[in-house]
């Protein structure tokens, strides 16, 4: 017998359940997949580590996240993401100009117009202006502002996790932490903050109120307004556990899918309004090894900047290549790289084979860094495939251009579905849920911290040094 159930050991579940636990509730969790830690995926490769999810911490104040890597004396690294520049051709970018570029239009995202548009179409007027009154001479080259456009439109997509900055509405909720937004965990991996949550960090013993099973699909949650009745939980392969409650955290990709088959009786209206509300986009990466490190040192971040003409003769093939808007080298690994795309680029990208994705890979990076630097052959190769994992269907969340349209979407799939007395049975969690900080895990350690809390006595809560 189980006082909670969690479904799904991501930074929700793991956060909702270790609160629980500490407080002196029994919980199970019960996991799909065959490792901790959701959408959040550190990775032993080369030298190393590498992340084929959640990348850093974003922002420091207030972070549930940061706070607990501080607390446990783990050491965190800020990562310069101010990029170089690399053309078509082979040449050298303007880095400054790129750099302001960007940073021009990230600002513009927090100084939103009146009435909502789609994004992309509001940064690019706002660009424009901008350019027109500080370097004008660049307008004369439309081939140059048509690429730069599209530049700017990817490193948005890669943010958001969407196909075109026009998916996403000026009207977010997204609010920033204060703070540095690129906090590195480097070789410690952000598997660290699973180690902290359930108490294995620096040999800890774990947390004995809490039990985890991995392998576990949920294939159903059986509900009732009877007060009296239990909530029972069923798995794929046929094993079933009660409790007084459930905690769902897996993503809104999977509700998606599968919530009518999940959950009975069927969820309420208002819950699945809210399901097919809110929208969660695809980021992936393409992770290369090699058997040194051949890039500038200077930088971590390498912008690529298409010239038009070129551009066009690789879309005539290999769309999803001209779509890579540069790569990074992660700080958990010197002799890595990582490749970024988004939206349907990265689902394309998930469908096809190791040998082509190497191939075409290595083209782009020498086409845009071979000019003055031999670039060995890659020796080993890791990729994300977030939209096809049958456990996640997606990345993150965003906030549609139809989001406004419907402003409780979050707060809707947030709130507890209690019996008949008022007792909650099931409640959900996960970085969907949370209102301004979607998107990232502080938002969903946060969000399991939430769900925990209603489940609590107001006198434990008031001792709790989580909550």
């Amino acid at each position: 017998m189980y006082d909670t159930i969690v479904v799904g050991l991501g930074a929700s579940g793991a956060s909702a359940a270790s609160t629980l636990a500490r407080s002196g509730k029994r919980v199970l969790v019960l996991e799909a997949q065959n490792r901790v830690g959701g959408r959040v995926c550190t990775v032993p490769f080369g030298d190393g580590v590498v992340e084929l999810g959640a990348e850093w911490i974003h922002g420091q104040r207030p972070s549930s996240v940061y706070d607990l890597a501080i607390q446990n004396n783990v050491p965190v690294i800020s990562q310069d993401i101010s990029m170089d520049v690399y053309l078509s051709d082979g040449s050298k970018g303007d880095r400054d100009l790129i750099n302001e570029l960007v940073a021009f239009a990230l600002e513009v995202c927090e100084d939103p117009p009146k009435e909502a548009q789609p994004l992309g179409q509001y940064i690019t007027s706002r660009l424009l202006d901008y350019i027109k009154g500080k370097y004008p001479d660049l307008l004369k080259d439309q081939d140059y502002i048509t690429e730069l456009l599209a530049f700017l439109d990817l490193v948005i997509d890669n943010y958001e996790a969407t196909t075109s900055w026009n998916d996403v509405t000026t009207e977010s909720k997204y609010r920033e932490l204060d703070g540095d937004q690129h906090i590195s965990w480097h070789r410690n991996g952000y598997k660290t903050l699973f180690e902290i949550l359930l108490n294995t960090y620096n040999n800890g013993t774990g947390l004995p109120n809490l039990e985890y099973k991995l392998n576990k699909e949920v294939t159903q949650i059986n509900w009732s307004q009877d007060p009296s009745k239990k909530v029972t939980v069923t798995c794929k392969d046929g094993s079933s556990y009660t409790a007084e409650n459930v905690i769902v955290t897996v993503s809104i990709g999977v509700l998606k899918e599968r919530h009518s088959q999940i959950f009975s009786p069927t969820l309420p209206p208002i819950k699945i309004k809210s399901i097919q509300t809110i929208s969660i986009g695809v980021m992936d990466k393409i992770i290369l090894l090699f058997p040194y490190s051949w890039w500038p040192k200077n930088s971590s971040f390498f912008g690529f900047l298409w010239r038009k003409s070129e551009k066009k003769m690789i879309e005539e093939d290999d769309r999803w290549v001209t779509q890579i808007f540069g790569m990074s080298t992660p700080l958990g690994c010197d002799k890595a790289i990582t490749l970024w795309t988004s939206g349907d680029a990265g689902k394309t990208i998930e469908t096809l084979p190791d040998e082509v994705i190497k191939k075409k890979s290595m083209e782009l990076i020498r086409r845009f860094m071979g000019a003055n630097t031999t670039v060995p052959d890659p020796i080993d190769m890791i990729r994300s495939s977030w939209y096809t994992n049958p456990y996640t269907r997606g990345s993150y969340t965003y906030d549609h251009v139809a989001s406004p349209l419907h402003p409780t979407a979050r707060a809707d799939l947030a709130q507890p579905i209690t019996d008949a007395a008022g007792a909650p049975r099931i409640l959900f969690a996960g970085e969907a849920t949370d209102p301004s900080h979607f998107s990232t895990v502080h938002g969903a350690v946060d969000s399991g911290r939430r769900v925990a809390a209603i489940l609590m006595p107001k006198s434990i809560i008031s001792s709790c040094p989580y909550l």
